[in-house]
């Protein structure tokens, strides 16, 4: 290791920070998803056409994950394409089946009868 003009061995370095107790800060894993196809794959009937003419006619849904200092938090929530109106969400400590249906639950007890309603997702595990 060169710094500021002096040698040091890489050995040497290792020994102090060994006493000290200090750790070296390793990089996050990068994420990596599953390249393959799994399960049914749903026809895209809005082909990417987010336009509305009346209310409950298009929602969309995904699942968030925000980090904090206490841990994450997973935010999915339920929007209405015409109004921009967050008919329903959920709030989990991890993004699980039990999360999505409380929040299904929730948008059908407001809306029970929604006649030809589309519902947009990117298909991820929980749907």
């Amino acid at each position: 290791m060169v710094n500021q003009g002096h040698k040091v061995n890489n050995k040497r370095v290792q020994r102090l920070m060994h006493q000290m107790s200090l750790c070296g800060k390793r990089p996050k894993e990068k994420y990596h998803s599953y390249i393959g196809t799994v399960g049914k794959i749903a026809d895209n009937i809005i082909d990417r056409d987010f336009s509305t003419k009346a209310p409950l006619e298009k929602w969309t849904t995904d699942v968030s994950q925000f980090n904090f200092s206490w841990g994450k938090c997973c935010l999915s929530p339920i929007l209405d394409m015409h109004t921009n109106e967050i008919i329903a969400y959920d709030l989990s400590l991890s993004p699980n089946i039990e999360q999505i249906k409380r929040m299904l639950q929730q948008a059908f007890k407001k809306f029970p009868h929604v006649e030809g309603l589309i519902m947009h997702l990117d298909q991820g595990w929980q749907y």
